[in-house]
């Protein structure tokens, strides 16, 4: 009890509200949490959108249509405005279903599970074949030269570190060599690469993800292998290092085309024109059903509106909602919202994502000054109860860094990562991976988060 009471007043102290029974901000985060666990809207909304709406990436079909839906049910919720943000975005079409066969005396023939990293270009109808040369990363192709790596296929085949706890560094170890190892691979005459999947599981989904060329170097396939697959392959090139891979895909990029974010807001009462904004991104790679990655983050931002609504709050200060287009090709809806907030002068509070999985939220990661993160941290007491227990300074969103220039806070949902790269850009990533009450507790505390940063704002000023 003694506790209770120190936080309390800890918490009055730091706001100046005067309290006479009970703190009414701790009472309306309770509402907020009770109406997001009551009534699991978002998680029916998010059942919708994976099973009507799979292979959303950007400048397909299923996108435009997941972008009429989330408009359509925006209007629904009858918020004070809804609109398109129009921009253009690239095209990119898998194909075929790829295929990897293994030919060698030794082992036999053996299949892969493989698919296309997001922007390779195709093999070919034919397809490609030649020997393996197995490397951990790129300082072996330097010292393996043209002469160890020209014609061959490279596989590069890192194990991310399972000794990390939060997974995200694993990740970030790993990431470079499925986003740079075709153009490093090309640049010593390598016909093709083979990515181990950048994922801490052991299973037979292979993870697409976005790689990079240059118009200065050759342009050679990619594909990413499952990680039971690169642990085969590994295994069958210790027998016979001079095995030999078939490669075939039909992927191509197409020219590109429009697309839209979707805006949505509940204009201020006091200060329309100051914003704070949150959301995520509605473009899916074509594998799964895009559930973790973004859906989640999607409709977790839509109920906020539909929280505020639901229990009467009207804010302060305009609410914005926003749905991103193209976070995971080449970010293109970021880039014309952050362009706009410029052009159009305007002002915002600070800027929350969602994009790290419908999983059990811990926290937050804020992006701003020392004393703006130190400001927040004291929020922290408020949402503890319901397992928000860490407000830390680090980084945000790839769809709200763009506005970091613009010097307001930029803050994420961190939720338990220990999941979400099982799935994360895998077939794996399917709608009955999302527990309803996991994705409806960060629901809430994003709600929460936005109703004391509304609330408090002028606290948050540079």
């Amino acid at each position: 009890m003694k506790r209770l009471v120190f936080v309390f007043a800890f918490f009055v102290g730091f706001t100046g509200t005067e309290v006479i029974s009970g703190n009414p901000d701790s009472l309306v985060i309770g509402n907020f949490f009770s109406e997001a666990l009551t009534h699991p809207v978002a998680y029916h909304n998010l059942g919708f959108l994976c099973n009507n709406f799979q292979g959303r990436l950007c400048g397909t079909l299923q996108a435009e249509k997941a972008v009429a839906w989330v408009y359509r049910m925006l209007k629904e919720m009858n918020p004070d405005t809804v609109y398109l943000q129009p921009l253009t975005v690239k095209r990119w079409e898998r194909g075929e279903k790829e295929v990897a066969r293994v030919k060698s005396s030794a082992v036999g023939k053996q299949v892969l599970n493989i698919c296309a990293l997001g922007s390779s270009i195709g093999t070919g109808s034919k397809g490609i074949e030649a020997e393996v040369v197995e490397v951990a990363g790129f300082e072996q192709l330097d010292d393996l030269g043209r002469e160890g790596i020209s014609g061959k296929i490279v596989f590069f085949n890192r194990c991310a570190n399972p000794t990390w706890f939060y997974t995200f560094n694993a990740y970030a170890e790993v990431v470079a060599l499925r986003a740079r190892g075709a153009l490093y691979a090309a640049k010593y005459g390598a016909i093709g690469v083979i990515v181990r999947s950048a994922t801490l599981s052991h299973d037979d989904y292979p993870h697409t993800g976005i790689q990079h060329y240059a118009d200065s170097v050759i342009r050679i396939p990619a594909v990413a292998v499952s990680t039971n697959g690169a642990d085969s392959l590994s295994a069958w090139l210790k027998v016979d290092h001079r095995l030999r891979l078939f490669i075939r895909t039909t992927c191509m990029e197409l020219s590109e085309t429009g697309s839209f974010n979707v805006i949505a807001e509940i204009k201020g009462t006091v200060h329309p024109e100051k914003i704070i904004a949150f959301g995520g991104h509605i473009d899916a790679w074509d594998l799964g059903q895009g559930a973790h990655d973004d859906g989640a983050g999607v409709v977790q931002t839509m109920e906020v509106l539909r929280l505020f609504k639901q229990l009467q709050i009207k804010p302060a200060n305009t609410l914005r909602l926003v749905v991103f287009m193209d976070e995971e090709y080449a970010q293109r809806g970021a880039t014309a919202y952050a362009s706009a907030v410029g052009i159009k002068n305007e002002s915002h509070i600070a800027a929350i994502e969602s994009d790290r999985g419908g999983f059990t939220p811990q926290g937050f990661s804020i992006d701003a000054t020392d004393k703006q993160v130190d400001l927040i941290r004291r929020w922290q007491p408020l949402l503890e109860p319901y397992g928000y227990w860490s407000f830390a300074k680090g980084g945000s969103g790839v769809d709200i860094g763009p506005l970091k220039k613009y010097g307001f806070p930029l803050i994420a949902l961190v939720t338990d990562s220990q999941r979400y790269f099982d799935y994360q850009h895998a077939g794996s990533d399917t709608f009955d991976k999302i527990s309803p009450r996991e994705l409806q507790l960060g629901s809430a505390g994003i709600a929460s988060l936005v109703y004391l940063i509304d609330k408090y704002s002028n606290l948050l000023a540079p």
